[in-house]
């Protein structure tokens, strides 16, 4: 157990290179395959810190090419698939993309994990797959998929292969949907690290329609650390919902991150509202805490303050990312 390959897709991404960071940590003695496209939201600069840890090995790679693919699989003992296009507003500008990736992409890891004979494959997903809540109550894994965006469709399909492999083939899938995320090294488009940035500087900070869409916020440790669990004690062909137990509106959080950096909520611009912008997402997160034992241990308040922390003492990083000096 100890000289464990996991194959991570997606590490430079904002979820993929804390989890990396987790991993290292939590298990010493494993070996880690970061597998990244380096796309916009790839970003090298997160994981500099732990670049030259023998443990830590990273391959530029395509996940819709075949070819690289089989070349990362060879000896992994698990997947933890994180790999996709992400940004709503992206796949209703331009949805080919994230069909492709998200779809196309996650076909052919599981045709060469397969091949490989990897023993987990754990395929991080979201919550967007179920659709939008009304006012009361919460997602479940029975709820049926509804997806409202292109984004979200292709996520949806994603999960739909990973059940197919499953039950075709007795693959090792595990799928994970969780709830929205937030702290360190979340790339500037999201809302909260947009919000920080944009008030940093004294700028408008835009909110879509009347703000007040409900999302239900996950801190990326919690999230780390349920993957982990997942990839170690989840049972294959089970769906796990990964969620924060923190409802925010999201004029709430703008006026909480205004109150936090001295602000005043003049600088609050509310404009045209985003296509198919789904009102309200909850996720029901008892069984991975009945089965598996995991609960979120970051509330809100806290996490948000830790996180608001971290992006006012990594200036340089951010600035990277504004003027595409990352992407060198």
């Amino acid at each position: 157990m100890s000289d464990r390959k996991i194959l991570i897709t997606g590490g430079a991404g904002f979820i993929g290179s804390n989890f990396i960071k987790y991993m290292l940590i939590a298990y010493p003695g494993y070996k880690l395959i970061n597998f990244d496209a380096l796309t916009y939201a790839g970003n090298s600069d997160n994981l500099a810190d732990i670049a030259q840890d023998k443990r830590y090995q990273f391959i530029h790679g395509n996940i819709t090419s075949g070819s690289q693919v089989a070349e990362a699989m060879k000896g992994i003992w698990g997947v933890i698939h994180f790999a996709a296009e992400s940004h709503v507003d992206r796949s209703i500008e331009g949805p080919e993309v994230f069909t492709r990736t998200n779809m196309l992409g996650t076909q052919v890891l599981l045709d060469y994990a397969r091949a490989a004979g990897v023993q987990r494959f754990v395929h991080v997903s979201t919550d967007e797959v179920y659709g939008s809540l009304g006012p009361t109550g919460y997602f479940t894994e029975n709820t049926p998929l509804s997806p409202n965006s292109p984004y979200s469709a292709s996520k949806a399909g994603s999960d739909l292969l990973v059940r197919a492999y499953c039950e075709t083939f007795g693959f090792p899938g595990i799928i994970t949907r969780c709830s929205n995320n937030y702290g360190p090294y979340q790339f500037p488009e999201k809302l909260i690290p947009l919000m920080i940035s944009n008030a940093s500087e004294d700028w408008a900070l835009p909110v879509y329609g009347d703000g007040l869409n409900v999302r239900d916020w996950l801190y990326v440790e919690d999230h780390c650390r349920a993957i982990d669990v997942v990839l170690h004690k989840g049972k294959v062909g089970n769906v796990y919902n990964i969620g924060g137990n923190n409802e925010w509106r999201n004029i709430d959080i703008v006026r909480l991150i205004l109150k936090e950096l001295g602000k005043s909520e003049s600088l609050i611009e509310f404009v045209k509202d985003r296509l198919g912008h789904d009102r309200r997402y909850a996720i029901d997160a008892s069984k991975i805490k009945n089965e598996l034992g995991w609960e979120p241990t970051v509330q809100f308040p806290e996490g948000i303050k830790k996180t608001i922390r971290w992006y006012c003492d990594n200036i340089e990083w951010m600035g990277r990312i504004k003027s595409g000096a990352y992407r060198s």
